[in-house]
């Protein structure tokens, strides 16, 4: 996931910057590494009996973010990156709705595995692409999940190894999956009174 976040870190400041000094060698770090030879044997490592869940869910969310971006880079190489990603993207999207049916609970870490913060960008991801069946499959099991969660203990947040707000990342979920009238109920009683 460190990778790849590093990659569209990476994407992003050309993006913005084209002027960028080290834009060469960024695009040469990408053109050396996303090559269909190696995302060839990612797709085919998750393909494997015991690492189809490698990197669920952090990592697969960053991997469409890192899409997304490439998505809306007007730029050759970008395009032939996206190109490139398309069948682990593919891969990683397959194996998402393979997974939603069978959550049936949601991390609420503050790390990596938190389930809203993968939710967020995999809904981004589907909705930017307009792959409706990802993004209905997405907002049932969002709904599924945390649609009847009340009092949320946020004044205990954040822990000692958080990086994320358990609760402000649920909550951005459901701002996006639920229309305006039904996110505001659900939020006015999803928060405990601080005391």
């Amino acid at each position: 996931h460190s990778c790849v976040h590093g990659y569209w870190m990476l994407t992003r400041l050309i993006k913005l910057f084209p002027q960028l000094p080290e834009a060469a060698q960024v695009r040469n770090i990408f053109n050396k590494n996303i090559t269909a030879a190696n995302v060839a044997m990612e797709v085919k490592y998750l393909d494997g009996k015991l690492s189809k869940t490698f990197e669920r869910t952090y990592g697969w969310a960053w991997l469409l973010k890192l899409q997304q971006e490439l998505n809306s880079f007007d730029d050759a190489d970008a395009n032939n990156w996206k190109n490139i990603l398309q069948p682990l993207v593919d891969k990683v999207i397959f194996s998402w709705k393979q997974f939603l049916p069978k959550q049936t609970y949601p991390n609420r870490t503050g790390v990596h595995p938190n389930t809203a913060f993968g939710l967020v960008f995999a809904l981004d991801y589907a909705r930017d692409k307009k792959d409706t069946a990802f993004e209905n499959a997405i907002i049932k099991s969002s709904r599924q999940l945390f649609l009847t969660d009340k009092n949320a203990p946020a004044s205990w947040e954040p822990d000692g190894t958080d990086f994320l707000s358990p609760s402000l990342e649920e909550a951005d979920l459901m701002r996006r999956v639920l229309p305006k009238n039904e996110f505001m109920k659900w939020f006015n009683q999803f928060y405990s009174a601080v005391t």
